[in-house]
């Protein structure tokens, strides 16, 4: 069964954004996105809230064919290009290519999706993994911390309802500071 992964990065203090969305933190050297590219490039969908499906859509489809992309982002414009995207949103009602809105998140429909053949699936935007994580629809947790402290921001963890566990499955510490804290699911 294909699993649901969340990778995000994260500040010290626990923000997947600093105010007014801000990114510009994120520590994503050559290093990072070539690792980003062989563990999404294995995958098989994306999973994304509307505003994360919006942002993304903006850039990546026609990265590749912009100069200043390095090597990498030009792997990850044709990754992201050709991957399936399931969009979650009650606000959007079409999106380009291989993209599928789907307008609630329904755990049987997303245990069906997983039940498909073919590899794991990334889910992007923190509110929609805060909604997966809440239903446990969320596998492992690929969080790559970034030597910063935001003060502010989008906090990836949410009040969560109840306790949700998770087992070291790995580290990776890259030479821009970033340190990877890959965990799976502990299930019963």
């Amino acid at each position: 069964m294909r699993k649901i992964v969340w990778m995000m990065s994260v500040s010290l203090d626990g923000f997947v954004e600093g105010p007014d969305h801000d990114l510009r933190w994120h520590r994503v050297d050559e290093e990072v996105h070539d690792h980003f590219n062989e563990v999404l490039g294995a995958m098989s969908a994306f999973l994304d809230g509307r505003r994360t499906y919006e942002e993304m859509a903006a850039f990546w489809p026609t990265a590749d064919a912009d100069p200043d992309s390095t090597p990498a982002m030009a792997a990850f414009a044709r990754i992201w290009r050709d991957m399936d995207k399931y969009v979650y949103s009650t606000t959007l009602d079409h999106a380009e290519g291989n993209t599928t809105v789907v307008p609630d998140v329904v755990a049987a429909e997303v245990e069906a999706l997983k039940a498909r053949p073919g590899g794991d699936m990334a889910i992007g935007g923190a509110d929609l993994a805060a909604t997966f994580l809440h239903l446990d629809l969320i596998d492992e947790l690929r969080l790559y911390v970034n030597p910063v402290v935001l003060g502010a921001g989008t906090p990836m963890f949410p009040l969560a309802a109840a306790p949700v566990d998770f087992e070291l499955a790995g580290t990776h510490a890259f030479t821009n500071g970033v340190v990877l804290l890959h965990h799976r699911r502990a299930r019963p």
